[in-house]
């Protein structure tokens, strides 16, 4: 598929059944017994995070090592059960001594573990790893998963080096679109290969009620109520004000029957969940609105909510939890901009509105309510349909390998070999 000239990979074919797996040696001969390294900053919640797993589990199964240099963080036991190895490294300082550091340790890195290919995903340590490519002769690939502003010559460097990856893969066609006009990068330079949902977790008839009834009970959501869930972590940009004060709007006989729960980690951001709390008890929303940490089985949570609120005030470069709500056949509410745009069809699997525009919201939020109940299934039901056609984990693993084979062809021994 191609979109403003910018190549586009998705819509891998996967037969019946194989979501549950990944890529194959066979798929990926090029590829066995090659070293791949990821660079992240951390590896804590996020879409990024979660792709590092994605493309570890696919290395594995192409019988590729896989190796990730970061500072770490809670997905690190997901990491090595998938196969992947930790390379502790003060990944997230954007100290230009750290930075240049980083660069020889992962030089060194490069030559003693045989690493035939490196991959960065954030702009610090992607200095690094542009540094270590160059020395050591090795491909260099980055992910753009989000628009970087840049309001002076200085940032617009620093932010550049994302865009001279060999290969520069945006995880959707606004942001290609954004690295085009930002960069000037364009194909075969540029590729996008949008973000992918685990087809198999997030699937409706996989969740059992236990899981459902544990969070439901975990959460304290009371019986008979309309579930409007907004997961994210908790920072103003996510658009929990906004949900917030678009409740506010509705009478105390119509909040009567609605439960918003805002579920996120907050990383520290207290004057941030304090005025949260604030708002909740200014607008009188105490009995239909609650803060509820990190939930670690989404499926069970998107089970659980009967609409899914993406109410982000500035454009997602994707937006994960609306490609995975609408896998569980959830309708979607999201702002009207960004990633959104291409995984919510307005209309069709869900509802967009103005972004910022708390009225817009609760107009949303009002016409979903209205709908009947079949009409709010075949949306859900249009919305699954949507995701698993263009939005695949399986999808994703391919393209990004086949990114990385395609890079490695004049290279027909590893590294190490």
């Amino acid at each position: 598929m191609t979109t403003t000239g910018i190549q586009t990979i998705r819509g891998w074919e996967v037969p019946p059944g194989a979501e549950q797996g990944s890529a194959t040696v066979s798929e990926f001969p090029d590829l066995a017994g090659r070293t791949v390294l990821q660079v992240i900053p951390e590896l804590d919640a996020g879409g990024a995070e979660r792709t590092v797993l994605e493309i570890t589990e696919a290395l594995r199964a192409a019988g590729a090592a896989s190796l990730v240099a970061s500072q770490g963080g809670r997905l690190v036991p997901d990491l090595e059960a998938l196969g992947g190895t930790l390379i502790p490294m003060k990944a997230k300082s954007k100290n230009p001594m750290v930075i240049r550091a980083n660069a020889s340790l992962l030089a060194r890195m490069i030559v003693d573990d045989g690493v035939d290919l490196i991959h960065a995903r954030s702009r610090a340590p992607a200095w690094s790893a542009y540094w270590a490519a160059k020395r050591t002769g090795i491909p260099f690939v980055t992910t753009y998963h989000g628009a970087y502003s840049a309001r002076t010559s200085a940032k617009r460097l620093y932010n550049s080096v994302m865009a001279r990856g060999d290969r520069v893969i945006a995880n959707s066609d606004w942001t290609a679109t954004h690295i085009r006009g930002e960069h000037g990068v364009e194909p075969p330079q540029l590729v996008t290969i949008p973000r992918g949902v685990d087809l198999l977790a997030f699937n409706p008839g996989r969740v059992t009620d236990d899981r459902v009834r544990t969070l439901s009970e975990a959460w304290r959501v009371p019986e008979n109520r309309i579930v409007l869930l907004l997961p994210g972590r908790l920072t103003d940009w996510k658009g929990q004000r906004l949900a917030l004060q678009a409740l506010g709007t509705f009478s105390p006989e119509e909040r009567a029957g609605l439960f918003l729960v805002m579920a996120g980690d907050a990383q520290g951001r207290t004057e941030y969940v304090q005025s949260l709390q604030d708002m909740i008890s200014e607008l009188g929303l105490s009995e239909c609105a609650a803060m509820v940490p990190h939930c670690r089985d989404m499926p069970a949570a998107y089970s659980v909510a009967d609409i899914v609120l993406v109410p982000s005030t500035r454009p997602e470069a994707f937006g994960r939890t609306a490609a995975e709500a609408s896998a569980m056949a959830r309708l979607v509410i999201a702002s009207d901009h960004g990633g959104a745009r291409e995984t919510v069809k307005d209309g069709d699997t869900g509802i967009r509105f103005k972004p910022g525009d708390k009225d817009a919201l609760a107009g949303a939020l009002r016409t979903a309510l209205s709908l009947p109940d079949e009409s709010l299934a075949a949306m859900g039901e249009a919305g699954r349909a949507h995701i698993v056609a263009n939005y695949s984990k399986r999808g994703l693993q391919a393209a990004t390998l086949g990114v990385y084979a395609e890079l490695l062809k004049t290279r027909q021994e590893p590294a190490h070999a």
